[in-house]
C-alpha cells in the first residue's frame, strides 16, 4: 500500500486547510485510514481516523474543529479538513492505513499555522 499526501502548507490563525490521502496498490482490505502529526522532539500523536464502516475518532485537541472523510472507490481516499487552526496546530501530518494488521505510513506534509 502506497500513501500520498497533499494540502499541507502555511496559514494564518483562524483559518483553514484540506489534507487528502490517497492509497494504492493492495487497497482492498484497507479498514482504518487516519491522520497523525509530529513536531520536532514529541511522540507522533493521534488526529483523527476513519473506519470504513463510518466511524470516527478524534484527538481532544481538534474535536469540534477538524473533521475527517473517506472517499472514493474503495474509500481509499481519506480528507481531513481542518478549521480554526491555532499555531499548536503546526506539525508533520501524516497520512496511515491499516490492513491486515498492517500500519502503512505516508511521507507526511508540513502544515505550519503563523502569523
Amino acid at each position: 500500500v502506497q500513501l500520498v499526501e497533499s494540502g499541507g502548507g502555511l496559514v494564518q490563525p483562524g483559518g483553514s486547510l484540506r489534507l487528502s490521502c490517497t492509497a494504492s496498490g493492495m487497497v482492498y482490505r484497507i479498514t482504518t485510514m487516519g491522520w497523525y502529526r509530529q513536531t520536532p522532539g514529541k511522540e507522533r500523536e493521534l488526529v483523527a481516523t476513519s473506519h470504513r464502516s463510518g466511524a470516527t475518532t478524534y484527538a481532544d485537541s481538534v474535536r469540534g474543529r477538524f473533521t475527517i472523510s473517506r472517499d472514493g472507490a474503495n474509500k481509499r481516499t481519506v480528507v481531513l479538513q481542518m478549521n480554526s487552526l491555532t499555531s499548536d496546530d503546526t506539525a508533520v501530518y501524516y497520512c496511515s492505513a491499516n490492513r491486515e494488521g498492517i500500519t502503512y505510513w505516508g511521507r507526511g506534509t508540513q502544515v505550519t499555522v503563523s502569523s
